[in-house]
């Protein structure tokens, strides 16, 4: 058998990129979505002035904002939906069908076994309730710029607030088109969906191909493909991962290092059996 090339990096999880690049435009046109009607809202309210039918007005653009919001709720838990139940999938048989490309086995190989229905499941539910968790955090975000925003304005229509809502203010306080990470620094949307997507499904891709080489082809040994930078733990580690031989139980805990990382796993059963071996010894 022919040892496989570990420059080997064109077409690295090429088919989730395509996915990747299908899906975030459209993840990240809902989030916009709750800034335009954010924007809306607020033009609308600083249009209010004490007087006769003031909050029929005001409750009027509340609701249509709420509106909105339901619709950034339907869409994005659809998209979440379709990549839960497909994109993932698709991912993890990829890398499943790459791995035995670049081992130079049959493609016919991999079947969809109780063994691998069962390790994809757990993987496209943790993400599907990543994902949700991010949409219901962005939704409860909006509900609370609208009663704030409401609040606002009805002061200035019973004439309590004279100099208007403070529009900027409240749009600072209350960024819709942003995430907020667990440290509350504030990203855009579409970096954070980009980093959401691309981690969870080179996890997905990279467990198919660990779990190929383990169940399908009897493999011991993983060669990993990585940045020539990039640790295997963690990417300042010192324990430089390309190029380098892994159990593929080592593998299987440390499919990739860090948020972008690039890793991918060749199957390696022609090392099966011999002796001398180390992981991390280069390939």
């Amino acid at each position: 058998m022919t040892t496989p090339a570990v420059q080997e990096r064109t077409g690295q999880h090429e088919e989730l990129l395509a996915q990747i690049v299908l899906l975030l435009p459209r993840l990240t046109r809902a989030w916009q979505g709750l800034g335009t009607a954010q924007d809306t809202l607020l033009r609308t309210l600083e249009r209010v002035h004490p007087g006769r039918g003031a909050i029929a007005r005001i409750r009027t653009a509340v609701q249509q904002y709420n509106r909105e919001v339901a619709r950034f709720d339907r869409e994005a838990h659809g998209l979440a939906e379709k990549w839960a139940a497909i994109d993932l999938p698709a991912a993890y048989r990829d890398g499943a069908l790459q791995a035995l490309r670049r081992a130079q086995r049959d493609v016919a190989l991999f079947q969809w076994t109780p063994d691998h229905q069962a390790a994809l499941t757990p993987i496209t539910a943790t993400f599907y309730v990543d994902l949700v968790r991010r949409i219901q955090e962005a939704v409860r975000r909006a509900q609370t710029f609208a009663r704030a925003a409401q609040d606002a304005a009805r002061e200035v229509a019973v004439g309590r607030q004279h100099n208007g809502i403070d529009a900027p203010r409240l749009a600072a306080d209350h960024p819709l088109t942003t995430v907020i990470y667990a440290d509350q620094s504030r990203h855009p949307a579409e970096s954070w969906a980009r980093s959401a997507l691309m981690w969870q499904g080179v996890s997905a891709a990279n467990a198919g191909a660990i779990n190929t080489a383990r169940w399908d082809l009897g493999a011991e040994w993983m060669q990993c493909v990585d940045g020539p930078a990039c640790g295997f733990v963690a990417h300042q580690d010192t324990d430089h991962a390309d190029g380098t031989i892994r159990s593929v139980d080592e593998a299987g805990a440390y499919p990739q290092a860090h948020h972008g990382c690039i890793r991918s796993w060749i199957p390696r059963p022609d090392l099966n059996g011999r002796t001398g071996i180390e992981s991390g010894d280069p390939a």
